[in-house]
């Protein structure tokens, strides 16, 4: 009995509590993979990360595509030509590493800056114009080419060619002429005169006194300048005081006598050296972009009959490039206002 006993009372205290205990662990650690369920979560959560920048740099390449279309396109809308050059595309911008290097710039706009010689009812002017497209469309002073009966036009590499005056704007003194039969020319990339600052490097390019790609060099002296110039088209730039087309500026006149008929605008001042010629010829920015068109200048000459004064003194004035592009489509016209 005792032996028995034992033998039931042995088995009673350990197959009870062991029986229902501890098989159940066992049959909770099998459920432990559950456990690794969350492990899926995590695999799914790395490949979102992955995506998530190859959905945004997607995004910024549309974007990116977006602006820039769309800058080229507010230029082409703006001249009318898919030629005209664009912020950023053009050949004529100097290399990052040569800004403000007069060589780099002159080498890049030379190209789409021509001198203009016009034949009017009293005479001959002589001025220079600026390539805006690659057909031959070219912007520059009104007093240059206004009333004349025929226009030739040389090209930096010595080209000659006849060209129709499209439109005139008198009250701007800017000018639209076209080669005929031109193509593939290097047409000048139009900056923005907006950002121009007192103190910023400039080069002017122009045909002063017949020598056609003359390139000087300055600063921009003043902005906002008011500039007075005559809009009487027989009054060409050859009949004012010494082959100076005559402003006036701060209530004074300059150059000779401006006549009753006059219009002014803002211009930008610059101490770049401007002669008789350099009429209707680019002001260049540091990365060689058009910020102006050169439009009057001031020689002592015109005021003294002593050869000594002769020559520029420092005193050019610019009409702002924001003012060309803006009247390009009353030029493209034919206005003449």
């Amino acid at each position: 009995m005792t032996e028995s006993q034992g033998t039931y009372e042995q088995p009673h205290p350990y197959s009870a509590p062991v029986s229902p205990e501890w098989p159940p662990p066992p049959a909770y650690r099998p459920a432990a993979p559950q456990a690794v369920e969350p492990a899926p979560e995590p695999a799914p959560h790395k490949k979102q990360r992955t995506r998530g920048p190859v959905a945004l740099l997607a995004a910024v390449a549309i974007v990116a595509a977006a602006v820039g279309g769309g800058t080229a396109y507010a230029f082409q809308e703006l001249t009318g030509k898919a030629t005209v050059a664009t912020a950023g595309s053009s050949t004529t911008v100097v290399p990052s590493g040569k800004k403000g290097d007069v060589a780099a710039i002159a080498a890049a706009v030379a190209p789409s800056v021509v001198e203009i010689s016009a034949t009017l009812p009293g005479g001959s002017s002589t001025g220079s114009g600026v390539i805006i497209t690659s057909d031959g469309e070219i912007v520059t002073n009104n007093h240059v080419v206004s009333g004349a009966t025929s226009i030739k036009v040389r090209t930096s590499d010595g080209g000659t060619h006849t060209a129709r005056l499209v439109g005139t704007d008198s009250s701007k003194d800017l000018a639209l002429i076209k080669l005929e039969g031109a193509s593939g020319l290097k047409a000048a990339e139009l900056g923005d005169s907006s950002g121009v600052q007192v103190g910023d490097t400039v080069v002017a390019i122009g045909s002063p006194e017949g020598l056609t790609g003359t390139v000087t060099s300055g600063i921009v002296s003043a902005l906002n300048r008011d500039v007075t110039v005559s809009t009487d088209e027989n009054q060409g730039q050859g009949q004012g005081g010494d082959g100076q087309w005559p402003f006036q500026f701060g209530g004074r006149e300059f150059n000779g006598d401006t006549g009753s008929s006059t219009t002014t605008y803002k211009a930008i001042q610059t101490d770049a050296s401007l002669n008789p010629g350099n009429s209707g010829g680019a002001l260049i920015d540091a990365n060689g972009r058009i910020i102006g068109i050169n439009s009057a200048m001031y020689s002592s000459a015109a005021q003294s009959s002593s050869s000594s004064d002769a020559g520029s003194i420092g005193l050019g004035f610019a009409i702002p490039v924001d003012t060309v592009k803006s009247d390009l489509a009353t030029l493209r016209a034919g206005s003449d206002s």
